[in-house]
């Protein structure tokens, strides 16, 4: 089981290069990149991963709370 996939690659954090492919995403990608570093969020992905129900849809209530919707791999 991974748990890391959410986690940003901080080896660069200071090269400003290494966020110049924000400038292309979409507002959905953009909003993924800042919701996968929220640690609450993370913590919330994790209790799913290890309940295994990381891949069911998310509860109405859920959704509302983390303003995100995915069809698929995100």
């Amino acid at each position: 089981m991974r748990t890391d996939t959410m986690k940003p690659n901080t080896s660069r954090w200071g090269d400003d290069n290494s966020y110049d492919f924000f400038d292309s995403l979409p507002i959905e990608g953009l909003a993924w990149e800042c919701l996968r570093r929220s640690n609450s969020y993370q913590r919330h992905y994790l209790a799913l991963v290890r309940s295994g129900a990381e891949t069911k849809p998310f509860p109405t209530e859920v959704q509302r709370r983390w303003g995100l919707r995915f069809r698929g791999p995100a």
